[in-house]
């Protein structure tokens, strides 16, 4: 049982020690728990809700004062929560790619020889994490950013500009949870989790863009509005899905069932907006890259890269 008297910062800073935390989100039945905790938040029962939601607060920072519903009927109405109208306003500037999600930034940097890292000393190979299927080419020399979705934060993501989604790849795997913790201590993490890889070419310029949506404990399973299925660990196929979806910028693409990562690659020829860096808390719209002018393109891809 859970003691009230407890305060919630007590929980968080308990569940902040590494060893402990990596003890209770790794070395337990990953895939099982987590096809569990799927069917669990999608009993419809408002008070299950209600009492669910109460001991989530304990753990974390959530807030649904921004949320276009206040009352939910399962746990799983809540993790997918819309979003009142106009609480996430989205960046115009023609030169800027807006955040997918709201997000904590991690590692990011320049993807250098097919390499990039999910944390310091950690790196792992661009075309492992696409896949064998997919040509992974066009973003070397460019910016890759990791985007971390926490358990409290609203669950969906939208499209960084206008584009057009050409093509998903899905690729099963395990549950590794998939905050800095874990991402310290497993090798290749991000390679070795459930993820969907949406090919997107914007419509400004035709730029390839990937934004790689990688699922983790508790976390199995994808939903995308251009794709009348759902991504998750019992998906037989097929794989690869050719998609023709245009889509706005801020138009909303797809949801985890809870919370995870999105990483974003981009061509030669962006850099980071200005003071987003790794630690920055960001929400859907906000600007998270900008394109450089050519004149400049070349100093831009050149640059070291950011990863720490």
């Amino acid at each position: 049982m859970i003691d009230s008297t407890v305060k919630p910062g007590a929980w968080r800073r308990l569940l902040q020690q590494e060893d402990l935390n990596f003890l209770l989100t790794n070395r337990i039945p990953r895939i099982a728990l987590t096809r569990w905790m799927g069917r669990f938040s999608k009993l419809r029962s408002p008070l299950l809700a209600r009492l669910s939601i109460a001991v989530w607060r304990l753990f974390t920072d959530l807030d649904l004062s921004d949320a276009k519903q206040q009352r939910f009927a399962s746990l799983h109405d809540c993790f997918t929560r819309e979003l009142r109208p106009g609480a996430r306003p989205v960046a115009t500037d023609p030169a800027l790619l807006c955040s997918p999600s709201d997000a904590i930034v991690g590692a990011c940097g320049t993807v250098q020889a097919g390499r990039v890292y999910q944390a310091k000393g950690y790196p792992y190979r661009i075309d492992e994490l696409f896949g064998p299927t997919q040509d992974t080419r066009p973003f070397e020399g460019g910016r890759y950013v990791t985007l971390r979705l926490t358990s409290a934060m609203y669950h969906r993501f939208h499209a960084p500009d206008d584009a057009v989604l050409e093509h998903v790849t899905y690729l099963s795997g395990d549950t590794w949870n998939v905050n800095p913790i874990a991402l310290a201590r497993v090798e290749r993490l991000f390679c070795r989790n459930e993820r969907a890889v949406l090919r997107l070419r914007l419509a400004p310029g035709g730029q390839p863009v990937a934004i790689v949506a990688v699922a983790a404990v508790l976390v199995a399973s994808i939903r995308l509005h251009a794709l009348d299925v759902l991504l998750h660990l019992r998906w037989r196929g097929p794989n690869e899905m050719p998609c023709d979806a245009p889509v706005r910028r801020g138009q909303e693409m797809g949801w985890f069932e809870h919370g995870s990562t999105l990483i974003v690659f981009v061509p030669p020829g962006f850099e980071m907006a200005q003071g987003v860096g790794p630690g920055s808390r960001l929400r859907m719209g906000q600007p998270l890259l900008r394109r450089v002018p050519p004149s400049t393109a070349g100093h831009a891809a050149a640059t070291p890269s950011a990863a720490p």
